[in-house]
């Protein structure tokens, strides 16, 4: 079917806008006066880095895989079968994710990012009992005081600095351990939203998508940070309910279970993925069935139920989270950028190709019609405005938003197959000049 030119003008103007957001974010920084621009504490905002164009022995390696994707990807994708797309979208997503890391070396781009000061690593030295650890959590959340947890873990639940302890209690220690963990979780999200597509939506439109999580320029910041672990373990829990949802009901029961697990565990990672209740909402509605609902609930009130006992309120953390950000920097910077800002940081770790797809995917008809594509996106929109309006994200978001900024990655599924080459080498080149220029934090 050929594509109307007035659709393809759509979609070339929601990109350029796109780009003038990037663009005024990037420039108005410059334009102001120096004391606002440090109140911004981002040197490189709306991107929280350091501005230093170099390169490294990941870069060929990345234009390769970025070429690679870009000229072949569509084709592959078409071709493979189903389990050999998933294995191959995933491979590829580890490797283009490590070659952007490579960029700026071993230490500085992978094993040493998350020893810095105000990370989890820092930290689990200290914890020697877990329990004492848990019940004794949310009394070292606030600032300023004796033995306050560093500025990463007391912005979490206790569950994320859990997982880095136990990860060093089995004898995996240290930043490269740690950064592979957050690696191969955070890339298997791309699987998770594959399964997603195909459940709720159609197997040709998860192909389609497939080339685009690959090359998503979000592995920037895969690459390592604990928010990709987050956005895994957040796209599991999705995927696990949208299959609990459309197979035969016993076998979905447990699924069902095991999906609510995972949500409950996401809410005890970080505070932030309550919202992902919108997308338990999307997939039920999608899939036209509540089946998995009660099994799901009772999943996630059962890691709940384990870490109230613990002696962790979750409700308490938050408040305490609340008191703490505005005890730090986030009190100085200004909502009136970056309540714009963390949306050109968002366009940033997407790429050009969703804007410019988003009003192909979000159309009334769609919505109307229960379309999973268009609600999965949806909801990731909807996550996205709730956290910004909220000034609880005021930069950083690159990073923070991952678990909602992956299934943006879906949207260009409905790009015409004939410009996806084309979108796909815009990305590729994205995310090269990024990771280039800016030496990121994450």
């Amino acid at each position: 079917m050929t594509t109307p030119r007035w659709a393809v003008r759509r979609d070339l103007i929601a990109a350029a806008l796109a780009a003038l957001l990037v663009a005024a974010a990037f420039l108005v920084p410059h334009l102001a006066s120096a004391d606002w621009r440090k109140s911004l504490y981002a040197a490189t905002a709306p991107i929280f880095g350091s501005w230093l164009p170099h390169v490294g022995w990941g870069t060929v390696p990345a234009i390769v895989i970025a070429a690679v994707v870009a000229l072949a990807g569509p084709r592959i994708a078409a071709r493979l079968r189903w389990r050999g797309l998933l294995a191959v979208t995933w491979a590829t997503s580890v490797a283009w994710t490590m070659a952007l890391a490579m960029v700026d070396g071993w230490q500085r781009g992978f094993a040493d990012r998350l020893t810095t000061r105000d990370e989890y690593l820092h930290e689990v030295p200290g914890v020697t009992d877990i329990p004492a650890m848990v019940r004794g959590f949310s009394g070292r959340i606030l600032d300023f005081q004796p033995h306050s947890w560093t500025t990463h873990v007391s912005g979490h639940p206790p569950g994320a600095l859990l997982v880095f302890v136990w990860l060093d209690r089995i004898g995996l220690h240290g930043g490269a351990w740690a950064g592979g963990l957050c690696v191969l979780v955070g890339t298997s999200a791309t699987v998770a939203v594959l399964i997603a597509l195909r459940r709720l939506s159609s197997e040709r439109v998860a192909r389609a998508a497939a080339p685009f999580l690959a090359l998503a320029p979000a592995a920037i910041w895969i690459a390592v940070s604990a928010d990709a672990f987050f956005a895994g373990v957040a796209a599991w829990a999705v995927a696990l309910l949208s299959l609990a949802a459309t197979m035969r009901a016993r076998r979905g029961l447990v699924v069902g279970f095991s999906s609510g697990v995972l949500f409950g565990f996401s809410i005890y990672l970080n505070y932030g993925l309550v919202l992902l209740g919108v997308f338990a909402l999307a997939v039920l509605i999608g899939a036209r069935s509540w089946r998995p609902l009660v099994p799901a609930v009772i999943g996630a009130f059962a890691v709940a139920a384990a870490f109230t006992a613990a002696g962790f309120w979750w409700f308490d953390g938050y408040h305490l989270v609340v008191q703490r950000y505005y005890q730090g920097i986030a009190s100085q910077r200004p909502f009136d950028y970056w309540g714009w800002a963390n949306l050109a940081a968002v366009v940033c770790a997407t790429g050009l190709a969703v804007p410019a797809a988003l009003p192909r995917v979000l159309t009334w008809r769609a919505l109307r019609a229960w379309e999973g594509l268009t609600l999965l996106v949806g909801s990731a929109v909807c996550c996205i405005l709730a956290a910004d309006l909220s000034a609880l994200s005021k930069a950083e978001t690159e990073r923070i938003w991952l678990p909602f900024t992956i299934w943006l990655m879906a949207a260009p599924a409905l790009l015409p197959l004939r410009h996806r080459r084309a979108w796909l080498a815009i990305q590729g080149l994205g995310a090269l000049v990024l990771v280039h220029l800016i030496l990121t934090n994450w």
